[in-house]
């Protein structure tokens, strides 16, 4: 009988606001026994990513992204999958995250400087981001600073949603991304789903099918993570079954020393969700 294969298709780089480069996640991925990894960056493709798929040190590595997008009325994300990394349509959404990304910022940057009475500067935010600046660069500044005592702290205190210096990301539909993972090859996938507050669970990943969601994250670290959950993540997966669509998951690493290192804490059967979301796919 062969041996089982593992992955984790939720991971986060340096090119969004994880700690490692790709060769640093993919030397973690076999240290903890997986053989295919999804790099999923936050609105944006690192320059690492260089195809759908590669290897690396025996790794599978898929091109992926983690997408902010108004989902049923709730603010969610849709995660795509064997990518083409360098499609139009994605490079263009990737822009006009960026430019939304960084409109944000400045606006946090604002906040903080009249909260805290500190003459933050966006340059000194960008400077920390390698790719695609987001919140956790402003914590580390806070946290350089002495004005927050971690990451943590920061968030509670000032940046999470209700606090003094939040301002909400805009975000583009969900038809309007999974028409560019399409379009870029890619498969679609809602992230963490029971994060989301919806009314009619079944009603609006229907809608998501018809719109080309083809898989919903069943596999998630979800007792380990601060955020409120809004569903039973086993009722769920029952929907997501009986839709037909394929079950994905991962860990939503960010590396050592990040809000959430957790790398090997789920795994994904290889057979079939990897294998079904390959053949999804443009990827032959």
């Amino acid at each position: 009988m062969a041996t089982p294969k593992w992955a984790d298709l939720h991971l986060h780089t340096r090119w969004s606001d994880g700690t490692l480069d790709l060769a640093g996640m993919v030397a973690r991925a076999k240290g903890v026994g997986l053989s295919a990894i999804a790099i999923t960056d936050h609105d944006t493709i690192g320059p690492e990513l260089t195809s759908p798929v590669a290897y690396h040190s025996g790794i599978e590595v898929i091109c992926g992204v983690e997408v902010k997008a108004d989902v049923g009325g709730e603010r969610g994300e849709i995660l795509g999958y064997f990518l083409s990394p360098g499609h139009p349509a994605l490079g263009e959404l990737v822009r006009w995250m960026a430019e939304a990304r960084r409109q944000r910022m400045e606006a946090m940057v604002r906040l903080c400087q009249e909260v805290l009475g500190e003459e933050i500067t966006v340059s000194e935010v960008l400077a920390g981001a390698a790719g695609s600046v987001g919140r956790p660069h402003l914590a580390a500044v806070l946290v350089q600073r002495g004005l927050a005592r971690d990451y943590e702290d920061a968030f509670r205190r000032f940046l999470a949603s209700g606090t003094p210096c939040y301002v909400p990301l805009p975000r583009p539909t969900s038809r309007q991304v999974i028409a560019a993972i399409r379009a870029a090859g890619g498969v679609a996938s809602l992230a963490h789903p029971c994060f989301l507050s919806l009314a009619d669970w079944e009603g609006t990943l229907t809608a998501l099918v018809g719109e080309g969601l083809a898989g919903a994250e069943v596999y998630y670290p979800y007792e380990a993570s601060r955020q409120p959950r809004h569903a039973d993540p086993v009722s769920v997966a029952g929907i997501v079954r009986k839709l037909g669509l394929i079950p994905t998951g991962g860990s939503d690493d960010h590396g050592p020393g990040s809000v959430k290192d957790a790398i090997g804490s789920v795994r994904v059967p290889y057979a079939p969700v990897v294998e079904e979301l390959r053949a999804s796919s443009s990827v032959r």
